[in-house]
């Protein structure tokens, strides 16, 4: 049974441990959950401030904490610090360029692992920096990924010990080279006990995350033989019909169990289908407020993108996909709306930050999904049907049943 902050405060003293992302909408989403359920359990007690200023200290986005580190040389307050999505930390060319612009130092020399572990570094006796990690979860320029912090091990900290999951060798975390460098250079200890094996997310099947990244790997052997297994528990259903995708949706939830739209922030020509991702969506009043708010997901109207939703999660997902992702002729096109039509995407760092957009889109989902792919209109050739024909051909191809 879980302890609330005022108990756990007088239980076990002052927070030694900090949990810190640099995803704004989660940091903002849970300080804001937390508060509401403090709030609940001391009722008119105390003002929403002052309960928010007690939960603060556990959850903090990790630029802030950085920043505490810029404004002195001492060690920080906390011993154990724990990093959400470490792999989305920043390299040194763009750690530098933000220290620059921002902070107006020159010549910055470290990624954001290596100052961050530094800081940590500065404990006389103990410290410990937990790492938890996504694979192809990267969709920001300038995001490291693991390696980066095994690098910073390696070349600046060799006296800190490295507990690794075999997993994390896995071609979707990038890390092998790095991790043969520092195993070179130093011991690992490996540990099978450090890798998540069963989804908390996804928990009515464990391979959501599996067929996501076959289906988009374009391995259909794989995909289709893993939905097979997933959809025994886990309803996954597509239409080019919106309007049937919401009322599918809203059948199958059931109580309190929330849902809501999703879309890629590169999806702009689902407007005429009211479905707009340049409105600012606020993910605190979207993932918290209830089914009387206009402003939460249940109302189906506002769509969040891959940066609002990522490291959250419903009960219940719609997925919107747009041409911005294309199937053609057995492996995907990227592109991107600029001014009044479709660019062609050539970098293979964008390349990928599309396609790990769709995968934090397809994952979000903890009971159930239904992926909307709109028809097109002939008469609009930013629409054309063919763009989205072979992928909705695609998905019902590995078995993702039609409504």
């Amino acid at each position: 049974m879980g302890l609330n902050v005022a108990t756990r405060r007088r239980t076990f003293g002052e927070a030694r441990a900090v949990y810190l992302s640099g995803n704004g909408p989660l940091v903002a989403v849970l300080q804001e959950a937390l508060t509401r359920d403090e709030l609940a359990r001391v009722g008119n007690a105390e003002r929403k401030g002052a309960v928010r200023q007690r939960v603060k200290p556990f959850i903090q986005n990790v630029h802030h904490f950085r920043d505490d580190a810029l404004r002195t040389t001492s060690a920080p307050y906390d011993h154990v610090v724990i990093f959400d999505e470490a792999q989305r930390a920043w390299t040194q060319a763009k750690t530098a360029d933000f220290m620059k612009r921002r902070k107006k130092i020159s010549d910055f020399p470290q990624s954001e692992p290596e100052f961050l572990i530094s800081y940590l570094d500065r404990h006389d006796s103990w410290a410990v920096v937990i790492c938890l990690v996504g694979g192809g979860q990267e969709i920001h320029t300038g995001e490291a990924g693991i390696g980066e912090w095994l690098e910073a091990v390696r070349q600046q900290f060799r006296q800190w010990r490295v507990y690794v999951s075999p997993n994390l060798t896995d071609s979707e975390y990038a890390s092998r080279p790095s991790l043969e460098r520092l195993g070179a250079a130093e011991s690992i200890v490996w540990d099978d006990r450090l890798h998540l094996a069963t989804s908390m997310r996804s928990f009515r099947s464990e391979k959501v995350s599996a067929f996501v990244k076959a289906a988009l790997d374009c391995d259909v052997v794989s995909a289709r033989t893993l939905l097979r297994e997933v959809t025994l528990r886990y309803p996954m259903v597509v239409t080019r019909d919106l309007a049937r995708a919401k009322a599918w949706i809203r059948s199958h939830a059931r109580g309190s169990e929330r849902y809501g739209l999703v879309a890629s922030s590169q999806a702009q020509r689902l407007k005429p289908h009211a479905i707009d991702v340049r409105v600012n969506v606020d993910p605190v009043q979207w993932f918290l407020n209830d089914r009387h708010d206009t402003r939460s997901s249940y109302y189906l109207e506002d769509a969040a993108t891959e940066f609002q939703v990522q490291g959250l999660e419903l009960d219940w997902v719609c997925v919107t996909w747009d041409a911005d992702l294309r199937r053609y002729a057995d492996s995907w096109r990227y592109h991107a709306f600029r001014g009044d039509g479709w660019t062609t995407i050539h970098k293979d760092t964008r390349k990928r930050y599309l396609l790990n957009a769709y995968r934090v889109l397809l994952t979000r989902a903890r009971q159930g999904m239904v992926i909307f792919v709109p028809p097109g209109d002939e008469s609009d050739p930013t629409r054309t049907p063919a763009f989205c024909d072979d992928t909705y051909s695609y998905l019902a191809g590995l078995g993702v049943s039609e409504v």
